[in-house]
């Protein structure tokens, strides 16, 4: 098992390597290739669509042939996603570089997998640890991505061509990895007398309900700030080594946590780490709207990354408590979907927001979603509160 989850948090590393490159270079490539300074971020919504349209099938593929055969047929992807961005940077196609960003958000499709493939493959009472080990391979992203970035910058002559043609490197390394990979599918481990249940069944749950809500609102409120934020401190003058600096440390935020998130949520509880996600992200908007210094920038992204870890966590190990094992894949996929549905509406509305009414403001949009998982979460930890002395009664 352990051997399994070192290898998937390697691909976790570089599935991230090749995220925040992706993200730090999109605005800016968007910005000077496209017709209308509002569809700049149309680059990174093409990654995200990419990743929402291939969710449910990549996890069915799964299912078919297995995860190690899933995990490298997306890290093929990828490599043919960054060939494709490197090509249109080269010939100044801006749709182009909109379609090759696409094919890329298909490989983090599969990749969103690793986490789901490393709780299949641990105890029930250790499957918060594995998600979180997993996914604490994400912090090489913080520090290979901005560095990459800013080493590849000029390297072809063409600025940011040597960027994208890296991360089909990244996916090339990823496709090794995973090659390695050694996981018994467990789909046909349920009892019997357990058929699987229709999805609208299991959405009735009101652990299915919070769990896609806190990944959902903390993956769409992120990457509606993460996306703006390269654009933001661009238009204060900022040096692109600042927004590489930015969004490493915001990477580290995202990724560092997972190293006790885990053990964390086995203290505490699911729900009160989800809260305290909330919690982070609220802090972050406020920051963010206080001022446009790099110090305000650099703690704003912060604790947006710590907020979204315990938010993306949490509500992936309670999702790991509402489905049987037959029922993994229409659940994952059609949670990965929604999560990624969220996202490309905040990667759309980025671009135009920041630029069209500013920062400070673009942050205020986010603002009610962060409040509205803040307060069912309250709800859920009350009624749970409520739930046990009824139960003693019960006894």
């Amino acid at each position: 098992m352990l051997r399994n989850i070192w290898l998937l948090a390697a691909c976790q590393g570089m599935l991230l390597c090749n995220a925040v490159t992706l993200i730090a270079v999109n605005g800016l490539v968007g910005r000077a290739l496209a017709p209308s300074p509002a569809l700049a971020t149309l680059t990174i919504t093409g990654y995200v669509v990419g990743t929402a349209l291939l969710t449910v099938p990549a996890s069915f593929f799964m299912r078919r042939f297995g995860r190690r055969a899933g995990f490298m047929f997306g890290a093929v992807l990828g490599v043919a996603g960054g060939l494709l961005s490197a090509f249109a940077v080269h010939t100044g196609s801006f749709w182009l570089l909109c379609l090759g960003t696409l094919v890329a958000g298909s490989y983090n499709a599969f990749g969103l997998q690793y986490r789901f493939a490393a709780a299949d493959i641990a105890p029930a009472d250790w499957k918060s640890k594995a998600i979180s080990f997993t996914l604490a391979g994400g912090i090489l992203g913080g520090f290979v991505g901005p560095a990459v970035g800013n080493l590849t910058r000029n390297a072809w002559g063409v600025e940011f061509l040597g960027t994208y043609a890296s991360l089909a490197g990244f996916a090339l390394i990823a496709l090794l990895i995973a090659s390695r990979l050694k996981i018994v599918d467990s789909a046909s481990a349920s009892p019997r007398g357990e058929p699987p249940r229709p999805l609208s069944e299991i959405a009735r749950q009101p652990a299915f309900v919070v769990a896609v809500l806190a990944a959902s609102i903390g993956y769409g409120t992120m990457n509606l700030l993460m996306a703006a934020t390269p654009l933001a401190m661009d238009v204060c003058g900022f040096a692109f080594a600042d927004v590489a600096f930015v969004l490493q440390w915001h990477v580290i935020g995202m990724y560092a946590p997972s190293f006790f998130t885990g053990s964390l949520i086995r203290r505490v509880g699911v729900m009160s780490v989800l809260l305290a996600g909330a919690v982070l992200m609220l802090a972050c908007i406020g920051l963010a709207m206080s001022g446009v210094s790099l110090m305000h920038f650099w703690w704003a992204l912060l604790l947006l990354g710590i907020g979204w870890n315990f938010l993306y966590i949490s509500g992936t190990t309670l999702l790991t408590e509402t489905y049987r094992p037959t029922e993994r894949a229409k659940v994952q996929g059609s949670n990965d979907l929604m999560v990624f549905g969220v996202q490309a509406v905040s990667s759309i509305s980025a671009g135009a927001l920041v630029l069209g009414q500013g920062w400070a403001t673009l942050n205020l949009y986010a603002l009610p979603a962060v409040v509205t998982i803040a307060l069912i979460t309250l709800v859920m930890i009350f009624r749970r509160r409520m739930a046990i002395p009824i139960a003693n009664r019960a006894r």
